[in-house]
């Protein structure tokens, strides 16, 4: 079963672009394994909320990722 979990900060998707990267990554697995793999491929989107996310050793906040 192909499988794949994503990270996102947390209220930066709307349910509609939230089913849109879930169908584009199911079409991904689709292309390289083949139609069979669709129907098993599992997309999870794990939202993150502000202050869950570090890079080089500091947090990263809403405003540093561009979104306050």
């Amino acid at each position: 079963m192909p499988f794949a979990n994503l990270k996102v900060p947390a209220d930066t998707l709307t349910p509609e672009s939230k089913k849109k990267l879930i169908d584009a990554v199911t079409d991904a697995y689709a292309d390289v394994y083949g139609e069979r793999a669709r129907a098993t491929t599992l997309v999870l989107v794990d939202e993150v909320a502000e202050g869950g996310w570090g890079l080089g050793g500091n947090i990263l906040t809403a405003e540093m990722l561009g979104r306050s």
